[in-house]
């Protein structure tokens, strides 16, 4: 198991509670992150973390925003904004694209999901404002209209290797996600109901365990919450969400990744596309590729230690944390960090 150095920013003051922290008040110990106030934790973090690990936890995904893309040219012209592929993208599909700017560099994360009709990104609360201003900027003379529909949703997780069979126990029948035609891991969307809620279901490509996430109006959130939990889910907060996330290696934009980072640094080749055409920062992106070099790569670390460094540690090889754990099965810490190389 891991568990995680939680540091809150003492600058956040107009972070807002989710709908799930809302709903649930005071006693779940309410935590910055990403913009939102989120629970920190439930019944103690050993369980929580052996839930997610060994059976099925639920948790809070309030923190998600939401932009809405519409317009007769909306394919195309965000396909030129973000770093994977959008006009290819099967409908009811998504994947995980980088924004750039022109020198190359990491303005935001999402996922870009394709409906019939229009297209949705689904980043971090704190990234919609920033996001939304670098898009806007973009749209000159194209049929595009973008919308911040975070309000609209929220969301929980179900991780764990029991969560198909959580699911399943509701009617939810998942697949096995499979590598797309372009080579790539898509995440496929579905609508079902969880118990009397009609939900969006997002089936992820599985890291160490399977992952969904299920998205519905705001006001459902306790009903959703409680049937899941009913099925067999354990709730869990974002202190052993965290530790998942470091114990994975996923990088969180503002923390593991930011505006000074290129994306062959930050090792995620997965929101990269290079068959794709044209798209902002892409000539940076393909001379990185073509000369091949780097000064530094995001990679996961051991660390012989049992209190996670804070991020911005250096380390004696000059190497840089942004993300750190303990894990008691080990008794070591495991990291990210900037490595030179």
């Amino acid at each position: 198991m891991l568990s995680a150095t939680h540091h809150p920013d003492p600058t956040v003051t107009s972070a807002r509670p989710t709908p799930l922290s809302a709903a649930l008040g005071p006693g779940a110990t309410p935590v910055p992150h990403c913009g939102a106030l989120t629970p920190q934790a439930f019944d103690g973090l050993p369980g929580e973390l052996d839930s997610l690990l060994h059976s099925a936890g639920v948790s809070d995904l309030g923190w998600r925003g939401k932009i809405l893309v519409t317009g007769s040219d909306r394919l195309r012209w965000l396909n030129g904004m973000v770093s994977n592929a959008v006009q290819s993208l099967p409908e009811d599909e998504g994947n995980y694209s980088l924004l750039l700017s022109v020198q190359g560099r990491i303005q935001g994360d999402c996922y870009v999901y394709r409906r019939a009709g229009d297209l949705l990104l689904d980043t971090s609360i704190d990234q919609v404002p920033a996001l939304m201003a670098h898009l806007d900027h973009f749209v000159v003379m194209d049929d595009v209209e973008l919308a911040d529909v975070s309000q609209q949703w929220t969301g929980l997780s179900l991780a764990g290797p029991l969560a198909p069979q959580v699911l399943a126990t509701l009617g939810f029948a998942s697949s096995t996600p499979k590598l797309a035609r372009d080579g790539q891991e898509h995440a496929k969307m579905s609508s079902a109901r969880i118990g009397e809620v009609p939900c969006t279901i997002i089936e992820a490509h599985p890291l160490s365990v399977p992952r969904y996430e299920l998205w519905f109006p705001p006001e459902q959130v306790l009903a959703v919450w409680e049937t899941l939990q009913a099925a067999g889910a354990t709730p869990c907060g974002l202190e052993a969400m965290e530790a998942l996330r470091v114990h994975e290696a996923t990088p969180l934009y503002g923390i593991d990744l930011n505006d000074r980072d290129l994306p062959q640094e930050t090792a995620q080749t997965r929101a990269l596309n290079f068959n794709k055409g044209c798209y902002l920062g892409q000539e940076i992106v393909e001379r990185v590729r073509s000369r091949g070099h780097i000064h530094r790569v995001l990679k996961p670390l051991t660390l012989d230690t049992k209190v996670p460094p804070a991020p911005g540690t250096k380390l004696e090889d000059a190497s840089e944390i942004t993300s750190a754990a303990y894990s008691p099965a080990m008794d070591k810490v495991v990291a990210l960090a900037y490595v030179r190389v």
